[in-house]
């Protein structure tokens, strides 16, 4: 039987502020699991607040993987998140736990699902400097303009501030004649796992509200120390401060927005993402949605989800097994 044949993964995915942490935990309990961050900021060291890394005291005991591992101005990509995270999974599962992958960044979560080959495509260092060159004279919309005329479906997907990976994709074309989004399109569309994808939606007004505290929270966390901590140590054109939560508070320090406007932007730009997230995760991703919008109900919901996994991934006495271990 397939059930047999493969390995069970969870994956918990959803747009930011949705409530992904707490429900992984419940599920981590509930089917003896272990999580993955699935996230692409989480892995730096220090990029606490503006990333929402769990906490420990949040972890309620349960193992986490993928969290703090590069240091701020080290490059991380799906392909080294694939590689790390199957790692991960291999060893959460030779134990007979479940591993969880939660998260929000899809192309990486897509990479593990569905066992994506990464090659290294050929590079023009002469071209790229060009294109970094044009950028710093013109700023990135000229840049990101070419992206737009060449792979609209790549320029969807990638935000205009993430530099690197706007040169990167123009470089693929460049080099190939092929867009990065033919490559991603030829990837493989069997999964390597036995896999439940579960999706947490919520409605629109609601979840931009929760993305607009968090902000609040995160700024009386003291959001704006921990990126001067970054700007301090004179990192700048490196991939983590690109992250949202980071590049906007990099305005105020370097005199382009004031705290306000900083603050507005980065709400601003919270929401933006999580509504591409939704959009990526609709079209990329076999997902059952389950919609949290009714958080008093949270209790049900968290039993409804658990019934719907527990007969995706487990047989019944696997299950039953899995109860007893909780009553123990």
């Amino acid at each position: 039987m397939l059930k047999q044949q493969k390995g069970k993964l969870l994956v918990i995915i959803g747009p930011t502020a949705v409530g992904k942490t707490k429900l992984s935990i419940e599920m981590a309990k509930r089917f003896n699991g272990e999580i993955i961050s699935g996230d692409s900021m989480q892995v730096y060291k220090g990029m606490d607040i503006g990333t929402a890394k769990i906490k420990e005291e949040e972890m309620e005991g349960v193992p986490h993987y993928l969290l703090d591992i590069k240091e701020p101005d080290e490059p991380f990509s799906a392909a080294e998140f694939q590689k790390r995270a199957n790692a991960c999974i291999e060893d959460i599962q030779s134990r007979g736990k479940l591993p969880i992958i939660v998260g929000g960044t899809g192309l990486y979560i897509q990479s593990v699902i569905y066992d994506y080959h990464f090659s290294e495509a050929p590079s023009d260092p002469l071209y790229r400097e060009r294109l970094e060159k044009q950028v710093k004279e013109e700023g990135i919309e000229p840049v990101f303009d070419q992206l737009r005329n060449v792979d609209p479906e790549s320029a969807k997907r990638i935000h205009p501030n993430n530099v690197r990976r706007v040169i990167r994709a123009l470089e693929i074309f460049h080099c190939t004649g092929k867009t990065m989004s033919d490559q991603m399109n030829q990837q493989p569309t069997e999964m390597k796992y036995d896999t439940c994808i579960i999706g947490l939606t919520m409605d629109r007004d609601q979840l931009y509200q929760r993305i607009d505290q968090r902000v609040d929270g995160m700024v009386q966390e003291g959001l704006f120390d921990e990126v001067q901590s970054f700007h301090d140590r004179g990192l700048r054109d490196c991939q983590s401060i690109q992250a949202i939560g980071y590049k906007e508070i990099y305005d105020y320090f370097e005199d382009r927005a004031s705290i306000d406007e900083a603050i507005d932007s980065l709400k601003q730009n919270s929401r933006r993402y999580a509504k591409r997230q939704l959009t990526w995760f609709r079209n990329k991703m076999d997902v059952i949605w389950f919609n949290m919008t009714d958080i008093e109900g949270f209790t049900k919901k968290i039993n409804e989800i658990s019934g719907f996994v527990a007969g995706k991934l487990f047989d019944e006495g696997e299950y039953i097994n899995l109860e007893r271990k909780e009553e123990d």
